[in-house]
This record gives structure tokens, C-alpha cells and sequence, in this order.
């Protein structure tokens, strides 16, 4: 029962101080859990089996982490674990064909950035005053550096989009 104690902590601790080196860095006190745990586990054996096992176990338990450490470190280990998935589609940002006094619709909240939406296209636009709703009459306003300037269309106007 003891010697399962013991597997035990140093297991533990091993797992401890792998989380706290690549899951949650900067956590110290999972890092400290894990390194009394594994000294508990030497200390266990010391006290139980006498010197020579307590060596043999705190000599097995430093290889077992650098072992642990070493398959970490294989790319292959945190395949598995990781997001692989690309995100390909993008915002229209060729505002090459826009020009001021084209008129559309928010699609989103302004707040100043946003997307809108011009003859069924889509384009990140910035809003020239402040923020504006989304489903909100628009008009291009000016262009500046590829980027489209939009100010809302004036409520009193004819407001076709």
C-alpha cells in the first residue's frame, strides 16, 4: 500500500509540474504542488524503505520527469490537443471601386469599425462619427488609405439603398 502511495505522489507530480511548464504557466503554485508531491514521494521512501531505495526512487523519479519533459517536447505530442483549423475567408477590403456617395447598410455595429454592405457586397468601413447601428443607411463619405469613411444617411433625406 505504501509503495502505491508513493507511485502515486511522484505520478502526480510529475503531471503537476508538466501542467504547470505547458498548460499554465506562470501558476506557481501548481509547480510547487507538484515538486512537494514528487519530494513527498522520495521522502515516503526514505522514511519506509531505507536509503537505498530512497536513492533508487529519487533517481527513478528525476528520470521519469525528464523523460515526461522529453515526450513533451515531441511535436506530436500536442497534435492532438491543438487547433488546426484555418480560418480562410476574409472582409472585402478592396475599396478600389467604392467611391464617395455610394450608399448601403450597416451590417453590423460601427463602433467606429464595422462591416457594411454596398450593392451585395461586404466591406469593413469606419464610421467618420462615432458609432452607428447596424441596419443603419450609410453613405461613403470619402476614402482614405483603402479604407472606406462612412457617415449615416440624414433621416430627413430619401433614404433608398
Amino acid at each position: 500500500m505504501i509503495i502505491a502511495a508513493i507511485i502515486l505522489l511522484i505520478i502526480l507530480g510529475i503531471v503537476l509540474l508538466i501542467l504547470e511548464f505547458f498548460v499554465i504557466p506562470g501558476a506557481t503554485i501548481i509547480g510547487i504542488g507538484g515538486f512537494l508531491s514528487i519530494s513527498g514521494g522520495i521522502y515516503m521512501s526514505y522514511i519506509n524503505y531505507g536509503t537505498t531505495v530512497g536513492n533508487l526512487t529519487a533517481i527513478g523519479a528525476v528520470l521519469a520527469f525528464i523523460v515526461s519533459i522529453v515526450l513533451a517536447f515531441k511535436s506530436g505530442t500536442w497534435r492532438k490537443m491543438s487547433l488546426s483549423d484555418e480560418i480562410t475567408s476574409k472582409v472585402n477590403t478592396e475599396v478600389d471601386f467604392l467611391k464617395p456617395g455610394d450608399k448601403g447598410i450597416t451590417i453590423s455595429r460601427l463602433a467606429p469599425m464595422g462591416k457594411i454592405m454596398i450593392n451585395d457586397v461586404y466591406y469593413e468601413a469606419k464610421s467618420e462619427s462615432g458609432f452607428i447601428d447596424h441596419n443603419i443607411a450609410i453613405i461613403v463619405s470619402k476614402i482614405i488609405n483603402k479604407q472606406a469613411i462612412v457617415t449615416p444617411v440624414d433621416t430627413n433625406e430619401n433614404n433608398e439603398v
